[in-house]
């Protein structure tokens, strides 16, 4: 009889060694013993008082910037600056709408050139949760790729957002060298996923309240592991040289050079002497196109809208359009706007404006009468051409015509 007790001791204690062993192994907690609370943030928040945020206790802020290939959030600006006025700790994310690895590495790109010039105190972050009809295996490509591109054009460390089905189902554990900030609500911690040992950010509710914030809120944690070395700012893109890289398009029924160059991000008079187009109003479907374009064509600046302004003059000031302006800022009349409010614009010289003028994109430091003297014109004859109210006032990004 002590024989076979002794036999169901030792069978019970290989059990209770097995099981609490692997959860163990398995364990699913923070990735260090310091704690921040957090709140990330986008534009349905509206506008924020990060002052009274920081009162109640918030010690980190994420900011969403972008969404795909072109979308600016309409309060990434604004809540950049004010949360860095407040000496909150700052990161972003971008949310990935990508379908193939060509545009995941279109979006990272376009993500770095969104916050080039920017401080922040901790690692990038990817948000991939929305996958249509995409195959897991298109999924993780589409992942790494993203990942990969951003930091190589960033020099920064990256995370990995997702929710806790994601994480278990979706994800492959090659991506185990990212790590991952989980969202998982109503526990009190993350449930395991079975491929990361642990978390350095924990979204445990989308329905928080703080505050200084009118609307419902992110609410999470995160650990020292999210954090960069130090606070650190992202590489402007006139920081570094230009890179090209040449694509093959087939032109398809419908296309105009135009609406080409938006595409690739470049101009029309480029494609044009590339190809030896001589009439940019003509080319037919099926035509192969050699499309080289430099990155970091395209920017986002602020404008600060002044008495007597319109959308029409605005656009043609950065060479964009009014539609562009509009959707970019959630504009709804384009006939309304006010002295003061502030526009931010996504500028890139797509048309044939470049292909009749000369032109001049406006740098830091620059002024009208640098600029007159430079292109052995006047300070009078700019101001006339370009529709300027005040001399002493031009914009970095702005497209000035020479002649």
């Amino acid at each position: 009889m002590k024989k076979k007790i002794g036999k169901y001791i030792l069978v019970i204690c290989i059990l209770f060694v097995c099981i609490f062993g692997i959860n163990e192994i398995f364990a699913f907690g923070p990735s260090s013993d310091k704690i921040y609370k957090g709140i990330d943030v986008s534009e349905w928040q509206g506008n924020i008082d990060f002052d009274e945020v920081k009162r109640n206790g918030i010690e980190m802020v994420y900011i969403r910037s972008s969404e795909g290939a072109d979308y600016i959030d309409h309060y990434f600006e604004a809540n950049y600056e004010k949360a860095k006025e407040s000496d909150l700790r700052i990161g972003f994310y971008h949310y990935v709408t990508a379908r193939n690895i060509e545009e995941a590495a279109e979006q990272a790109r376009f993500f770095a050139r969104v916050i080039s010039g920017k401080e922040i105190d901790c690692k990038l972050a990817m948000d991939f949760e929305s996958f249509g009809n995409l195959s897991r295996y298109e999924i993780n490509r589409i992942s790494e790729e993203f990942l990969s591109t951003l930091e190589e054009v960033t020099g920064k460390e990256v995370v990995i957002y997702s929710d806790a089905s994601n994480a278990r189902d979706i994800f492959d554990e090659s991506l185990t060298s990212y790590p991952i900030w989980v969202a998982d609500y109503f526990v009190e911690e993350p449930q395991n996923n079975g491929k990361w040992n642990s978390w350095v950010g924990f979204q445990y509710t989308d329905r928080g309240q703080i505050s200084g914030i009118d609307a419902r809120v992110d609410r999470d944690e995160f650990t020292d592991d999210i954090l960069l070395e130090e606070r650190t700012r992202i590489p402007d893109s006139s920081d570094k040289p230009e890179t090209q890289r040449t694509t093959e398009y087939v032109v398809k029924r419908g296309d105009t050079l135009t609406k080409i160059a938006l595409k690739f991000d470049t101009t029309v008079k480029r494609i044009a002497e590339e190809n030896e187009i001589r009439n940019v109003n003509l080319i037919y479907p099926g035509e192969l196109l050699k499309i080289t374009n430099v990155e970091n064509n395209r920017k986002s600046i602020e404008y600060i809208v002044e008495r007597g302004d319109t959308l029409s003059y605005i656009a043609r000031k950065y060479g964009t359009t009014v539609e562009e302006i509009a959707r970019e800022n959630g504009i709804k009349n384009v006939n309304l706007i006010y002295p003061g409010e502030r526009i931010y614009i996504s500028t890139l010289i797509y048309d044939r404006y470049d292909m009749l003028h000369t032109i001049y994109r406006v740098k830091s430091g620059n002024t009208l009468s640098q600029i007159a003297h430079e292109y052995n014109t006047t300070v009078k004859d700019l101001a006339e051409i370009n529709d300027i109210k005040n001399i002493n006032r031009i914009y970095v990004g702005e497209v000035l015509r020479i002649n």
